[in-house]
């Protein structure tokens, strides 16, 4: 099942066509595409039988974050060991490294980016998942079911500020508005042939700067929801990137920074793309 925000109403999508969800469902379920994940295992259900229709054809720009208004958003770092090489760090053991992105800092996956004056704004894409069931203190093995489903994430970075001061700003560094885009469409996990094994590609004005597999994380979705969940409780429709592979303009020779009238386009197989376009 394939679910997504479209101009702010939660809508089913099959074949590049949408059909709107509280319509559909004779108001059963709200237009609210947020309000979706505290009625997942019912929405799952009702989904799963209703007669839907063909659906209407959309435009990928009308489309907005899958969770646009998460109670909680995480972010996992280092969690591919040749990112862990470039940014100079040892691989983590116990725990990853946690930070949050700020709820305002959420876009959709084609959007406009202006870049903060004197930074250095860079990319790091992302699988994404967002939670379906209230998660504590969850096994590996039972991890998936908590899952609602994955999409494409931008961790945008203005690296200047997240190093700033006697401790790191990463939470604010990657707050900015539009620093969080996702989408374009949230794919449940049951539709992927092997969903720990996703490829991710980034790339800057055409030329790839990243590509990786979700089968190299150091902490996989099983093991980050089983480690999250023993800290703090998971809510549905808690937002969580799980961190990006190599490639980043870090930890480039020289180092490399998204300029304005750069495009940025990052994609995941089986789940789509996000475009974004900076502007000083």
């Amino acid at each position: 099942m394939r679910i997504a925000n479209l101009s702010g109403r939660l809508v089913l999508v099959t074949d590049d066509r949408a059909v709107d969800v509280r319509t559909a469902s004779d108001g059963l379920f709200s237009s609210d595409p947020q309000a979706v994940y505290s009625r997942w295992e019912e929405f799952r259900a009702w989904a799963a039988q209703a007669d839907i229709g063909p659906g209407s054809p959309f435009e990928a720009a009308d489309l907005g974050a899958p969770a646009p208004a998460p109670r909680q958003l995480l972010a996992v770092g280092l969690n591919y060991r040749e990112h862990v090489a470039e940014a100079g760090f040892t691989t983590p053991e116990g725990m990853p490294p946690v930070f949050t992105k700020f709820a305002t800092s959420i876009t959709g996956p084609v959007s406009e980016v202006t870049l903060p004056r004197g930074g250095h704004t860079d990319w790091e894409v992302e699988l994404v998942l967002v939670v379906g069931r209230e998660a504590r203190r969850v096994s590996e093995a039972d991890a998936w079911s908590h899952v609602a489903g994955l999409t494409v994430g931008q961790d945008l970075s203005e690296r200047v500020l997240q190093m700033d001061g006697p401790a790191p700003q990463f939470s604010l560094g990657k707050s900015f508005p539009g620093f969080a885009p996702t989408g374009p469409v949230l794919v449940t996990p049951d539709e992927f042939e092997d969903p720990d094994d996703l490829e991710l590609t980034c790339a800057v004005n055409g030329e790839e700067m990243q590509r990786g597999r979700t089968r190299d994380l150091i902490f996989s979705v099983p093991a980050l929801i089983a480690k999250l969940s023993g800290v703090l409780t998971l809510l549905p429709g808690d937002v969580i990137f799980t961190g990006t592979p190599s490639g980043v303009g870090l930890g480039r020779t020289p180092q490399r920074w998204l300029a304005a009238g750069d495009e940025l386009t990052s994609s995941i197989g089986g789940i789509g793309e996000l475009r974004q376009r900076f502007v000083a």
